[in-house]
């Protein structure tokens, strides 16, 4: 079974080229980000076409998540018990799914923009309250991940240079703190290797020549429990997606599972 994970920075934007690689990686689960589309003009025909149901929680022009499957798609869970929200409003940033012998989460987590800013707040909060939503499937016997946009570096090691991060959100002690915590509910970071370079990097900024400079982040994670980790033959950065007109400005996150 083929899981991915890829932060698309706008489906109606990117929709060829995702119809494409799903085509050509053979993946049976994609949990998406970043959908920047209501679910109403959500492209469920086009997927269902190409073999896949979708289960959506998108509400505008940003934000928005989804779980494209084509091994089964059920016990839909839209949004996050407890989330916290920002200004008021509860943003669509997680939706779980059962696919075929595994449950996933697909989660955006919010930016917290700059370390002083109410956002980062949000964004600890929001962490929170995730650790709690998904301790239970955490602990449990079926494979299971929470799988998405971190927003979070766990390591030096995954930021090109961490003195260009200095003062900045992504590479803090509490986001990172934020990250042990899950990993203390019992789910472990699922580490891609890289198709070039030393660093599986999964994120290029669009701007300064980051990309052909490989100037990224590994903020694209896998957190699975014992029984997905486990069940991992490989696990790689589809860094050729990154490329050419057109891409997202993130690269898919692919892993392979004998279940």
């Amino acid at each position: 079974m083929r899981i991915a994970t890829w932060n698309v920075n706008s489906i109606t934007a990117r929709l060829p080229r995702l119809l494409a690689w799903l085509e050509s990686s053979g993946t049976d689960v994609l949990c998406l980000q970043e959908a920047k589309v209501a679910e109403a003009q959500f492209p469920f025909d086009e997927l269902r076409e190409a073999g896949y149901e979708a289960a959506v929680h998108a509400t505008g022009r940003w934000n928005g998540v989804a779980v494209l499957s084509r091994v089964g798609l059920e016990d839909v869970v839209k949004g996050l018990p407890g989330d916290p929200g920002y200004e008021g409003v509860q943003e669509p940033r997680a939706i779980s799914a059962t696919c075929g012998p595994a449950r996933v989460w697909s989660v955006y987590v919010p930016n917290g923009r700059e370390v002083d800013h109410p956002h980062y707040a949000y964004k600890l909060q929001w962490f929170e309250a995730l650790r709690a939503a998904v301790e239970g499937d955490a602990a449990g016997s079926r494979p299971f991940a929470v799988m998405g946009d971190y927003n979070v570096a766990p390591t030096d090691d995954d930021v090109y240079d961490r003195a260009a991060f200095e003062g900045a959100t992504h590479v803090t002690p509490a986001e990172r703190a934020a990250l042990a915590s899950l990993r203390g509910a019992g789910l472990s970071d699922v580490v891609p290797r890289p198709l070039k370079y030393d660093h599986p990097f999964t994120y290029w900024d669009y701007r300064q020549l980051c990309f052909p400079k490989n100037r990224g982040m590994r903020i694209d994670l896998v957190y699975g429990n014992e029984s997905f980790a486990k069940a991992v033959t490989d696990s790689y950065v589809d860094r050729e997606e990154r490329k050419g007109k057109g891409a997202s400005d993130h690269a898919p996150v692919v892993v392979d599972l004998d279940v």
